[in-house]
């Protein structure tokens, strides 16, 4: 397992990405940090025989997402990684999109021992992160330096693995494109998202704002984001 590579030119949704690497039909799946659910609904509504149940621990997006239209085979839950309200063995895959390193430091052991109570033996934990580089990223780091939770992540990960919680799978470095409308579209669902609060100096708003608008086209401002997805398996 390498935390970072140059080596990253598959372009790959997080979700396809996901279902290149694993069967998920007839399985029961768990996200973690589902946020706004995107992907958690297109899992849901892709393949076959599929129950998922996804948590967040946000107040605010899961009292959306609770409002949202409802799928049947889709549950939202209210909590974080590192206390999951679901019995030991009772999931097949365990998924996080970019959501391992918002668990805050001193849980991410705990988050991972949960995962793998809750898992299976012979289950499946599915982590992407963005690596800390490339456009995109340059501009999030003007006011959202995220660095050193995302080194803490994959080592605790890596302490995992090294704890005989998880073995390694595989290991994907690919670019998932994100398209925003415009600078407005982006500062809503950017600095104004719910999960963390910003809060920008005059200075460094205007400076975000430049650089996203040297990617704006006609059609919007469109990005690759370099990303990691590690697949183990519980031990």
């Amino acid at each position: 397992m390498q935390l970072l590579s140059e080596d990253c030119t598959r372009v790959s949704g997080d979700r396809e990405m996901l279902e290149s690497l694993l069967e998920l039909d007839g399985k029961r799946l768990v996200e973690l940090g589902c946020g706004a659910a995107a992907n958690t609904r297109m899992l849901a509504q892709g393949g076959r025989d599929r129950e998922v149940i996804a948590f967040e621990v946000d107040e605010r997006q899961h009292a959306s997402n609770l409002a949202a239209p409802q799928l049947p085979n889709l549950r939202f839950l209210y909590g974080g990684a590192e206390a999951i309200d679901l019995p030991a063995a009772s999931v097949d895959v365990v998924c996080m999109f970019k959501s391992l390193h918002h668990v805050p430091r001193a849980a991410l052991g705990k988050a991972l021992a949960e995962i793998h109570r809750v898992l299976v033996p012979g289950g499946h934990l599915y982590v992407a992160e963005p690596l800390f580089m490339g456009a995109f990223n340059d501009i999030i780091r003007l006011f959202h330096d995220e660095d050193a939770v995302r080194r803490a992540a994959f080592e605790a990960l890596c302490a995992a693995v090294d704890l005989g919680l998880f073995e390694p799978v595989t290991e994907v470095f690919y670019r998932a494109p994100s398209s925003y409308r415009d600078f407005a579209d982006f500062e809503q669902r950017m600095i104004g998202a719910t999960h963390t609060e910003h809060r920008l100096s005059q200075e460094v708003h205007t400076e975000v704002a430049r650089r996203f608008a040297a990617h704006c086209t006609a059609g919007g401002a469109r990005f690759e984001n370099p990303m990691r997805a590690d697949l183990l398996r519980r031990v």
